[in-house]
């Protein structure tokens, strides 16, 4: 299988914006949810998002609610993240992966196949 690939990271002022791409193969992906997921130094990995394969269902972690968004295009095997109101704890690798089996929400890493390396996001103070 085919990693899915992340870009649109990069270094943003508090307060800025960002929009990460998930570029995915047509087969890995394509039918199944995908999630962004990140982890900074020291941190746990967070799941921050995920959408459902049709794009119609969405969730967000509470901690980016109201800021970050997801959606996605099929027709281009693209997810995206976008972010708003960023802020400084809000720096860290952020990946996307795809679901493999469970149920959407249910954010556990065992349930996910095909990681992608990641987009590097800095947020300065």
């Amino acid at each position: 299988q085919v990693e899915p690939v992340e870009s649109g990271g990069g270094l943003v002022q508090a307060g800025g914006s960002l929009e990460l791409s998930c570029v995915y193969s047509g087969g890995s992906c394509s039918n199944t949810a995908v999630a962004w997921i990140r982890q900074a130094p020291g941190r746990e990995r967070e799941f921050v998002a995920e959408i459902g394969r049709s794009g119609a269902a969405k969730l967000t972690a509470d901690s980016v609610k109201g800021r970050f968004a997801v959606s996605r295009d099929n027709a281009k095997n693209t997810v995206y993240l976008q972010m708003h109101s960023l802020e400084f704890e809000d720096t860290a690798v952020y990946r996307c992966a795809c679901r493999r089996t469970g149920r959407l929400g249910t954010w556990s890493e065992a349930d996910f196949g095909s990681w992608g390396q990641g987009t590097q996001v800095t947020v300065s103070a």
